[in-house]
């Protein structure tokens, strides 16, 4: 799947989908992976769905699918 960032109140954040794990690196370099199947949305979501996120206070919010991942 593609890498998605966003650069959100100066912080740089990527977003990777592979194998089905979320990988969320923050500014440090810091790397979270998450499984796909505590997110029943994000593992069928379309790839539009999924490039459609902003980092939040806590996290990620992907929009078009209402779900939040809390770092």
């Amino acid at each position: 799947m593609p890498l998605f960032t966003s650069r959100k109140q100066g912080k740089k954040v990527k977003v990777t989908f592979a194998n089905g794990l979320l990988f969320i690196e923050n500014e440090n370099g810091k790397q979270q992976a998450f499984p796909l199947e505590w997110f029943p949305k994000l593992k069928d979501a379309t790839e539009e769905q999924l490039a459609d996120w902003e980092q939040t206070s806590n996290g990620i919010h992907f929009n078009q699918l209402d779900t939040d991942v809390t770092l």
